[in-house]
């Protein structure tokens, strides 16, 4: 008697149709706890690890978002543009060039986005820091949009929240950079003679003459957890004075330890902790 035919299975072979190729960028690692994170979750998240709650870097319009109520915010100073003091070139680029981007195709066109917000029904001036843009470097378009902010704040009896996000001063215009350091400390002088509130908010990393200068100059010093806070990075400190740094060094929590920042407020919780400080000092 002979055997039933098998069943034929269903797959014919290899198949030679192009093969669907994932869309790039839909998965990104977590610096925090190494897992793979799907980025539209980890974006509605507030881009915040939901597993480990590393905070990722985000841009000054993203951060601005995430702060002020929607479409409350008033941009000031947004035509300002350097003019290029130094003719600075390096490699086969002008300085000239590289700051004239075309803001449709950027996150914003300067290091910093300063205007009028409300932040839960409170009115607020706010400056936050634009990192995708030349590493947030504070220039001499940082400072005047920073010393603008200052002064509508004085003129509209309201509190002052800066967001800083910098890797220092932007070589690129040399002194008149550095300049800015105490232009903008001296607009800070006036405005707490005025009787202001300066609520400063330090996010990864907040260095070099912003350091130095406006951000740790804040009547209330908050800072985003793990966020990197120094004048000069760890690294660079290392290998000069050769000795071995204490375990998270210049990152939030050491400094708060330390007494140099008030509070760690994570970043889901910024809007209701701002609101409650503003309140508290009767702004």
């Amino acid at each position: 008697m002979m055997a039933k035919d098998k069943k034929k299975s269903g797959w014919n072979g290899f198949s030679l149709r192009p093969r669907k190729e994932m869309p790039e960028g839909l998965w990104l690692g977590c610096p925090g706890c190494k897992e793979m994170l799907f980025r539209k979750t980890m974006e509605e998240n507030l881009h915040v690890c939901p597993e480990c709650g590393y905070h990722f870097r985000i841009d000054g319009p993203t951060r601005l978002a995430q702060l002020a109520d929607e479409g409350s915010f008033e941009e000031l100073g947004a035509d300002l543009a350097s003019s290029d003091p130094l003719k600075f070139t390096w490699g086969q680029q002008d300085y000239k060039d590289r700051i004239h981007v075309d803001p449709e195709k950027a996150a914003a066109h300067e290091a910093m986005l300063a205007g009028k917000a409300f932040i839960r029904g409170r009115g607020v001036m706010l400056a936050a820091m634009n990192f995708t843009f030349l590493g947030g470097s504070m220039g001499m378009v940082v400072g005047e949009k920073f010393c603008l902010a200052v002064e509508r704040a004085m003129e509209e009896n309201l509190p002052l929240l800066v967001v800083s996000c910098s890797g220092g001063a932007r070589m690129h215009e040399g002194v008149v950079a550095l300049q800015q350091m105490a232009k903008t400390s001296a607009a800070l002088a006036r405005y707490d003679q005025a009787g202001g509130l300066y609520i400063s908010l330090l996010t990864d990393p907040t260095t070099g003459g912003v350091a130095a200068s406006f951000s740790m100059l804040g009547d209330v010093i908050l800072a985003e957890p793990g966020a990197l806070i120094g004048f000069t990075g760890p690294r660079v400190i290392q290998q000069t004075i050769k000795i071995e740094l204490p375990e998270g060094f210049q990152r939030s929590e050491f400094l708060l330890e330390h007494g140099f920042i008030d509070m760690i407020v994570a970043r889901k919780d910024l809007r209701g902790e701002i609101s409650r400080l503003i309140d508290y000092c009767g702004k």
